[in-house]
């Protein structure tokens, strides 16, 4: 089992990381929340990691703390329809401690903006996770129906920052014309010389 691993942080995009160990790259999938922490590339860094096995696959799941790495495994192990695409979206939409409180607050209308995640799966993180993290007498929250319309200015000039926020998004569960609207807005509203983690996080919002 590989619980971590630390080494030379040799290539990095908003959902992946590899990492040199005595001349052996390792990608990791990581959640932007993770992203967001790391060094620049040619530095030391550490990821505590998980290893999902699969008949055709192994693929490694790498963390900053160990605090989100215990919380991504608790919610592949216990939520019913939860799988690590899933944990890594959530993760990548809400911090722990947010996440966190959300499920002992038994706020589905949070949970339920995450990228992919509907209402069902929201309800279902409450109720099977509440009593792991916090009150177990938590009431569970409707989330409020309807959605707010998005603009339709479009930027002209969409940087190479832009393009990997678009294919993360995509990534995490949103359909292709959203997650480029999304990032359009982000853009117009952080101007010029954002970061793909700052645009990405923008578009959450």
């Amino acid at each position: 089992m590989i619980t971590s691993l630390q080494g030379v942080l040799a290539a990095a995009t908003p959902l992946t990381a590899v990492i040199e160990i005595n001349g052996i790259a390792y990608e990791a999938n990581i959640p932007v929340t993770t992203a967001e922490k790391l060094p620049a590339v040619g530095a030391t860094v550490k990821l505590h990691t998980v290893v999902i096995y699969r008949e055709d696959a192994q693929t490694l799941y790498g963390f900053a703390s160990t605090a989100d790495r215990d919380f991504f495994r608790l919610m592949i192990e216990h939520v019913t329809g939860v799988g690590p695409k899933m944990a890594l979206s959530i993760m990548s939409k809400l911090s722990l401690s947010s996440l966190e409180a959300a499920i002992s607050q038994g706020d589905v209308a949070l949970l339920a903006r995450c990228p992919g995640i509907g209402k069902k799966t929201a309800e279902r993180l409450v109720v099977e996770l509440r009593s792991k993290v916090g009150s177990a007498s938590a009431t569970v929250v409707p989330a409020t129906a309807g959605a707010s319309s998005l603009p339709t200015t479009v930027v002209s000039g969409d940087t190479t920052r832009a393009a990997d926020a678009v294919k993360a998004l995509i990534a995490l569960g949103y359909r292709a014309p959203d997650a480029d609207e999304a990032v359009r807005r982000a853009s117009l509203s952080l101007g010029p010389g954002a970061s793909t983690e700052e645009l990405i996080k923008k578009a959450f919002a």
